[in-house]
């Protein structure tokens, strides 16, 4: 009967042993998965835009098919003109594969203002929380700074937390609404994120000869 009382409070679960908060080395992380998501959708609209961006090629153009000049004939007897349909001009459209070297510029820029390779590539491990912590402050400054100076800019210009009005025939593509929707626009509501679009990709220019492939350079010191 002892053993039995023994074994039962040894199963049961202490609820104030469970962490309730988040340390540092979590944060990180989180994001750090938030910054991948955001290569990879920006990865995805760079392939995209590349393929909107192609002019589709069209056939040559193609002479109409001549009818034979009519033979002679009695007046009586000559049948009228027969118009020949021109025939329709096919257009092919030629899908490309989109070239990477945007989203290799935008790693390249990532790498030289955050060392953001650099800290995805390093096993944190052996590091303190607050080693990751001032460390992940650097990435996410110059991650910042790179895309918001060359892709990103908001959707809405009112700080959030404001209250705005939606006009009839708004944007859906662009702001989405949520809460209590009764009947049709124009709504009010309080913006809750400003949102985010690539309006231009203001990349650096590329020299010829110039391999996009090579993110950062290795470096020797003499």
């Amino acid at each position: 009967m002892f053993n039995v009382q023994h074994e039962t409070e040894m199963l049961q679960i202490n609820p104030y042993l469970i962490p309730t908060t988040l340390d540092m080395a979590h944060l990180t992380l989180l994001g750090l998965v938030i910054l991948l998501l955001i290569l990879q959708v920006m990865l995805l609209s760079f392939m995209l835009m590349g393929l909107l961006r192609r002019k589709p090629e069209t056939t040559p153009t193609q002479r109409p098919v001549q009818e034979p000049a009519p033979r002679p004939a009695e007046p009586a007897r000559t049948p009228p003109p027969v118009r020949v349909a021109e025939p329709v001009r096919k257009e092919t459209v030629v899908v490309r594969e989109a070239t990477p070297d945007a989203a290799l510029q935008l790693l390249g820029l990532m790498q030289k203002e955050a060392r953001f390779l650099d800290f995805v590539s390093e096993n944190i491990g052996s590091y303190s929380d607050a080693d990751i912590g001032a460390a992940a402050r650097v990435v996410h400054d110059g991650c910042r700074k790179v895309i918001h100076d060359h892709v990103l800019e908001p959707v809405r210009s009112e700080p959030e937390g404001n209250r705005l009005t939606l006009p009839k025939g708004y944007d859906a593509a662009s702001i989405r609404v949520s809460g209590n929707i009764v009947g049709e626009a124009p709504f009010t509501g309080t913006l809750i994120h400003r949102g985010w679009k690539a309006t231009e990709t203001r990349l650096p220019k590329i020299a010829e000869g110039h391999n996009v492939s090579i993110i950062a350079q290795a470096e020797v010191e003499l």
